[in-house]
């Protein structure tokens, strides 16, 4: 592997990385897996943490197969900028202090990923690259 390779690959690992981490709680909330909920309780329909847990789910899902990775990366990003903010940081001025930490590198990930997209081996690049083959305009351009 080249250097540019090896730069594609861990680009791939930190998005499927990141993608499991917000899954995760949001399947917890909505699917009661990974131990669901404290006392077996639910979330109520329409809430805060539901609609949350929804996006974690379905932003988890889509950012984990790279499609529409950029919008859907800065919602998360700033998902998790809200949680930090409206539940970490009034329990301390600090991550360390606040148990807050996975919420800022989260939203800091993901807000690279909005800006950058999902990398050369995601659905985008893949979807783009058929677009542009099939695109007279691009063929046109090339030649």
């Amino acid at each position: 592997m080249n250097r540019k390779q090896i730069e594609q690959a861990t680009l791939l690992l930190l998005r499927l990385v990141a993608a499991l981490l917000i899954f995760q709680p949001g399947a917890k909330k909505i699917f009661g897996w990974f131990d669901g909920q404290p006392n077996g309780g639910t979330i109520a329909i329409g809430s805060q943490p539901w609609v949350g847990g929804w996006i974690e789910v379905i932003g988890g899902v889509l950012v984990f197969a790279g499609l529409c990775t950029r919008p859907v990366a800065f919602l998360l990003s700033g998902e998790m900028a809200v949680a930090y903010w409206q539940f970490h940081a009034p329990k301390g001025a600090w991550p360390v202090q606040n148990q807050g930490a996975p919420a800022v590198l989260l939203c800091f990930i993901f807000l690279y990923f909005a800006a950058c997209g999902g990398g050369p081996w995601s659905l985008d690049a893949l979807l783009k690259g058929k677009r542009s083959s099939t695109d007279p305009e691009s063929e046109e351009s090339a030649g």
